[in-house]
């Protein structure tokens, strides 16, 4: 008498429809939609980020065509101001360009040092804190005490430094062509230092765990075990003070272009944008400054307080 094996049955995949199902009935989901604050904040931020990737085709002008542009209508008020034109809404620059225009194409490029910025230091922040962390000793010394000489200076400092360094290195007439990668650069090298410390404490606990041990006994190096291992559990950390550190990297570009270092004249930077119409303010022409301005507040202000939510739902202690 033959006797039927049982198979296990084969699980398929989870659908996309599934995998979203999961994720909005989730923890992190269901704090998302019990705060007001966070869906507010959410809102305004992809608001801004969809009108900032798509301003070519959402700003009504493109302020980067010098043919477009028309030197007798600079300094026009806004359009419900006397002396107001209809097209320009938000009035326009001693240029004559657009400035709603302005602001769009500024929060992109805005957005993208920062969003860059960000990136690069959390590459070097997290690779050095987990190769300090992991291989303790000389090396670990070395990086900490480098990362805490760097902290007794202002981030603003050291981007400038950095700044002022490749502008000397560089030719002058390569200046206007890697002008937004050495800010990148000199944003994210004054920025990786809280990277580096959060994950070195994160390592420092996970390294002592029996599932690191056991990577060891079985012959995975150090590379390995840091890559496969140590880096997902350290993770979380990461991403929430990298949500805030984009806020951060976004004002210290405004600061940086304000100053006349960071993003080139020619390209309308909210920090460009707002330097042009500090030199206008006390004449009268104040909208060329206040609505560039107000765009900078909105947005690092959503970010930061999706950063702070964000930090809130992913804390245990705090549900």
């Amino acid at each position: 008498m033959n006797e039927s094996i049982p198979v296990a049955p084969v699980l398929a995949p989870a659908s996309a429809s599934a995998r979203f199902a999961t994720f909005w009935h989730g923890d992190v989901a269901y704090e998302f939609r019990r705060s007001p604050v966070a869906m507010i904040s959410a809102a305004v931020l992809l608001i801004g980020l969809f009108a900032a990737v798509f301003a070519p085709w959402v700003a009504p002008h493109n302020p980067l065509d010098l043919s477009t542009l028309n030197l007798t209508d600079g300094l026009a008020p806004p359009a419900w101001l006397d002396g107001g034109k209809p097209q320009y809404l938000l009035g326009t620059d001693d240029q004559g360009r657009d400035l709603l225009s302005a602001i769009l194409y500024g929060t992109r490029i805005s957005v993208a040092v920062g969003l860059a910025a960000v990136v690069l230091a959390m590459l070097l922040g997290v690779s050095l804190g987990l190769i300090a962390g992991y291989a303790g000793g000389r090396l670990d010394s070395v990086i900490m005490r480098v990362a805490d000489v760097q902290l007794t200076f202002p981030a603003i400092l050291i981007a400038l430094l950095i700044d002022g360094v490749a502008r000397t290195a560089l030719p002058r007439d390569a200046h206007g062509s890697v002008a937004i990668a050495v800010l990148i650069l000199a944003i994210a090298l004054s920025n990786w230092v809280q990277y580096a410390r959060t994950v070195r404490g994160s390592t420092l606990v996970e390294k002592n765990k029996e599932y690191v041990q056991a990577a060891r006994v079985i012959g995975i190096s150090p590379a390995g075990i840091m890559r496969r291992h140590l880096l997902p559990n350290v993770l979380g950390p990461v991403l929430v003070l990298a949500t805030i550190n984009i806020a951060t990297a976004i004002i210290t570009e405004a600061t940086l272009s304000f100053l006349g270092v960071g993003v080139p004249p020619t390209e309308p930077s909210l920090g460009t944008l707002i330097r042009v119409g500090n030199d206008y303010l006390f004449s009268g022409e104040w909208w060329i400054t206040i609505f560039p301005g107000a765009a900078l507040v909105i947005l690092v202000l959503a970010i930061n307080l999706l950063g702070d939510w964000l930090r809130d739902a992913l804390d245990p202690k705090l549900r």
